[in-house]
């Protein structure tokens, strides 16, 4: 098959290069997308509106998180089926993914509308920016099913090698919610509303895209619904990665919760200031997500069939290329903090606050960059218990006691440095981890 041949003929930069740029690009866009959003939304001069939309990022994580439960999980289980050519099983793992995702969608976007006020005041919603946080939330809840499923195909073509039919799958509903966004929170004035309206027309249109290319182009992925039914250990197997991928997300949720809630003392224009310097950083953190996780199906495809020599060669080249990408994007973005936080905010105080913000928010962005090299490692050669650590520690349990920590001892400046800190601790850890685990296959 040509897809199969894509892994095993050719240098492994260029076969890098195929797989990981449109995932890359695709990343790139949904930074254009990210600064469109915030821009338009920061546009209505609304603190509140701004700061609410900022508190329920973590929604977007949660649906996020589900998606990535059967997305990556199967993924990673299908890249190494793929490695051993065993294509029934690929197809048969595919369906049980896409209908999956369907339903926990479906379930996790009705518990959000029955529970939706303790949720609100959990994400810190208060009498200020409620209004607008209860719009925003209500609608990306009702859209639950739409926005969790559309990471299963977004991420089981890749394992194909079809990266270039997922990138202009996201891309795609990228654009219709950029085209909609200023229409929406602007031109009809729907505020919170519009904002999270585009975006569930946008994954709408992202789905029908992708499952087309499933139903008329894929050779080892299917939406049959007789075929969902698996064997329990594939199940374990795609819910174990998946789990670990999807903790990712949650505790980028529960670690985004608790910053806010050490901000809010501070006042509401830090939450603000907070929101758009975490959208500006990731300007960085998308295109090295695209870029190392770009690389995912070809770890697994790899380490699947046994091909240590090659997996070995593939690391070398990723720690070369995604580091130096950190590096330098990392500075030119302390340099320009200002002019880019400027863009969405005029008010002088809040500015210098979003610059400090940022500054330190991305200094250790190539850290960051090898703790995403070696999530994808234990992802996707199924390496779960490793997995399931990685997933939870720069944006979950060590962030979380570090940003205590550091806030007792240091007050308001340990609050912005506490993710510096984590991602110092993380490295280390997962260090020893990735060498306690691949050491003996990768020393030859």
């Amino acid at each position: 098959m040509e897809n199969q041949n894509l892994f095993e003929q050719g240098s492994i930069r260029k076969t890098y290069i195929t797989l990981a740029l449109p995932v890359t690009l695709s990343m790139v866009l949904s930074v254009v997308y990210n600064v469109a959003d915030t821009y338009f939304i920061a546009s209505t001069q609304d603190t509140n509106l701004v700061a609410a939309v900022s508190l329920c990022a973590p929604v977007f994580m949660l649906l996020m998180a589900f998606g990535n439960i059967f997305g990556q999980g199967g993924t990673s289980l299908i890249s190494r089926l793929f490695g051993k050519q065993d294509t029934e099983g690929t197809r048969r793992v595919s369906s049980f993914c896409f209908y999956a995702a369907l339903l926990s969608g479906a379930v996790i976007g009705a518990l959000m509308l029955i529970f939706h006020d303790p949720l609100l005041g959990l994400l810190g919603a208060n009498g200020e920016t409620r209004k607008s946080a209860y719009d925003y939330f209500m609608t990306l809840a009702a859209g639950g099913p739409l926005v969790v499923v559309n990471f299963i195909h977004m991420n089981l073509l890749r394992a194909e090698g079809m990266s270039k039919e997922s990138m202009i799958g996201s891309v795609s509903g990228l654009v219709v919610n950029i085209i909609l966004d200023p229409i929406f929170i602007s031109v009809l004035g729907w505020g919170a509303f519009g904002a999270a309206f585009a975006s569930v027309i946008g994954y709408a249109f992202s789905d029908v895209y992708l499952l087309l290319v499933v139903l008329k182009k894929s050779r080892i992925l299917s939406v049959d619904v007789r075929k969902a039914l698996i064997p329990g250990k594939e199940m374990l197997d795609i819910v174990a990665i998946g789990i670990s991928a999807a903790l990712t997300n949650i505790m980028s949720s529960v670690s985004l919760i608790v910053l806010n809630h050490f901000l809010l003392p501070y006042g509401t224009d830090q939450v603000a200031a907070m929101g758009i310097a975490q959208k500006v950083s990731m300007i960085i953190l998308l295109v090295l997500t695209g870029m190392s996780f770009g690389a995912a199906p070809i770890v697994g495809y790899y380490y699947g069939g046994g091909k240590y020599d090659k997996l070995k060669e593939l690391l070398r080249f990723l720690l070369r290329t995604v580091g130096g990408t950190a590096v330098i994007m990392t500075v030119i973005l302390f340099v320009l903090a200002r002019p880019c936080i400027s863009v969405f905010l005029q008010d002088e105080a809040i500015i210098a606050t979003g610059v400090a913000m940022l500054r330190w928010y991305i200094v250790t962005m190539a850290l960051a960059a090898g703790v995403m090299i070696i999530t994808i490692c234990f992802q996707a050669s199924g390496k779960a218990a490793e997995a399931l650590i990685a997933s939870v520690c720069r944006q979950g349990v060590i962030f979380i006691a570090v940003i205590a920590a550091a806030s007792a001892i240091a007050g308001y400046t340990g609050v912005l440095a506490a993710q510096a800190v984590t991602d110092v601790i993380t490295i280390i850890l997962l260090g020893f981890l990735f060498w306690k685990r691949f050491y003996s296959l990768l020393r030859s």
